[in-house]
């Protein structure tokens, strides 16, 4: 296994998310992808998180709604590239896609040829998310390669 992707939402947990997937890489001597999706301009308008990782978040980007797209995936890669410098290394490959978030998952695993891919699982109950649909759980039906999920519930991130 030479590629680790990392699927990164928008959430406090990505640092651990991403650190997890991080020692993965580096044990394994993978090259390590990171991917933020953003599924559409409405979620973000909404969602509110503390800062982590050096990011503050999207929510004071002062646009109007409907033209928010551009500006969303400049933001997205601006978090990735601050992943990037967390984790201490600049050799890490970057991807924002738009769109179903599993759908888009599933298309960088095919069209970087990942060997594995990194997620977290927000849920308390991991099984009843599997049964209900969760992001998570639609990867795992849909995916070829291995997945590789960090139980991220009742998380307290770290700033640094």
């Amino acid at each position: 296994m030479k590629k680790v992707l990392i699927a990164l939402d928008y959430n406090p947990t990505a640092q651990k998310v991403a650190e997890t997937g991080f020692a993965l890489a580096k044990a394994m001597e993978a090259n390590l992808m990171l991917l933020h999706v953003v599924p559409d301009n409405n979620y973000y308008a909404t969602v509110r998180y503390a800062p982590f990782m050096g990011f503050d978040g999207y929510t004071n980007m002062g646009y109007p709604q409907s033209d928010l797209g551009d500006e969303l995936r400049q933001q997205s890669l601006i978090f990735l590239n601050k992943t990037k410098r967390h984790l201490g290394s600049v050799n890490i490959e970057t991807f924002v896609r738009q769109g179903s978030v599993s759908d888009a998952i599933m298309e960088t695993v095919a069209s970087t040829n990942a060997d594995v891919v990194v997620m977290g699982s927000h849920s308390r109950r991991w099984l009843e998310a599997v049964m209900l649909g969760s992001v998570t759980a639609k990867v795992l039906r849909q995916t070829q390669v291995p997945l590789f999920i960090v139980p991220t519930n009742d998380i307290v991130p770290t700033v640094s």
